[in-house]
């Protein structure tokens, strides 16, 4: 990873973005790339601050993502790229990025939701969801979309966090026991 030019420690930027429209409304999930940016937020480890960003805001976005050592999230380069690529010549899939539902799949085989992980590792859930964050949208509730949005950055945040600091993250199986996703390699 490579080092912040301002600090010693490296300068990792946690993200996510909501969408205006739904895969539905733009002729399906090959079509991610016309859903638009509705709201995106970003936490920087070198400012500890978390900043805000709206479809006018893309090019700032793009900015905050290139400056970062290491760009966190997770499903970001199947879905948050590719809904902010419209916007942008900078090629995003090729920032440095851990995509952290990428790595979970990778390691355990299937699909594993944020929410997943929340609940099992953290105790936690999520506030809301995708379809819940476009019918604010529709009903010009920009704020709770925001809010919604942040609190997906702080759990993305503290899950990653938690892995690098204990080697693992937990989910509910089938069955009802914790079991561990590994992730030393993180």
């Amino acid at each position: 990873m490579r080092q912040s030019p301002n600090s010693s420690n490296p300068n990792i930027v946690y993200f996510d973005l909501e969408t205006q429209k739904s895969a539905s409304e733009v002729g399906g999930w090959k079509n991610i790339h016309l859903m638009r940016l509705a709201v995106g937020v970003t936490y920087s480890t070198v400012s500890g601050r978390y900043e805000t960003f709206f479809e006018e805001d893309a090019d700032a976005l793009v900015d905050e993502l290139s400056g970062a050592d290491l760009v966190v999230g997770f499903n970001v380069k199947r879905f948050d790229y590719t809904v902010l690529s419209p916007y942008t010549a900078v090629p995003l899939k090729r920032l440095p990025t851990f995509d952290m539902q990428e790595h979970v799949t990778r390691t355990l085989g299937f699909r594993l939701s944020l929410n997943a992980l929340a609940r099992a590792t953290l105790n936690e859930a999520k506030s809301a969801d995708g379809m819940q964050s476009l019918r604010w949208w529709k009903a010009g509730r920009v704020d709770l979309i925001m809010e919604y949005c942040r609190k997906d950055v702080e759990i993305t945040r503290r899950l990653h966090e938690y892995a690098r600091e204990h080697g693992h993250l937990l989910y509910d199986s089938r069955d009802g026991r914790k079991r561990r996703v590994n992730t030393l390699h993180w």
